[in-house]
């Protein structure tokens, strides 16, 4: 089961500081909702860990995320995948363009999400409505650190 969505979030703060945030180990951990763990494996990739809870089904998610087309400061794409057991599998990518704005940075996300196993079962709507919940909050925490 596939989903997309997209949102843009203004930060006050430089495109640089911005770049820099958005490619920092410590930032995307405390943001993603769940993780537990996110180490840098490789320039570009990192092993992660996430506890999520999407309807009924309970998961800890093990897999890896991916930064790729980065073109600094103005934006990447960024992909993750993990297993989360009897529970099946989520994927998801996004692009990500900052642009400056009002003195300071525009984030716009375009998203694409997709679930198997158990978790495909739970209906689009549920797993929709949870996907755009955990998009949001992790670029609520992220503005937080960003004009922190």
């Amino acid at each position: 089961m596939a989903m997309t969505m997209s949102g843009e979030v203004e930060l006050a703060a430089s495109r640089d500081r911005v770049w820099a945030k958005l490619n920092d180990p410590e930032v995307l951990k405390a943001c993603i909702p769940g993780c537990e763990d996110l180490i840098k494996t490789d320039a570009n990739q990192f092993h992660a860990v996430a506890r999520m809870k999407i309807g009924p089904v309970s998961a800890r998610f093990k897999g890896k995320v991916t930064l790729s087309d980065l073109d600094p400061p103005n934006g990447y794409k960024i992909a993750g995948e993990g297993e989360g057991g009897v529970a099946g599998f989520a994927k998801g990518e996004a692009t990500v363009v900052l642009v400056d704005h009002n003195g300071g940075t525009l984030l716009k996300y375009e998203a694409a999400a997709q679930t198997g196993g158990k978790l495909a079962q739970l209906g689009q709507r549920l797993i929709g409505g949870t996907a755009k919940k955990l998009a949001d909050q992790f670029f609520a925490n992220f503005a937080e650190v960003v004009q922190g």
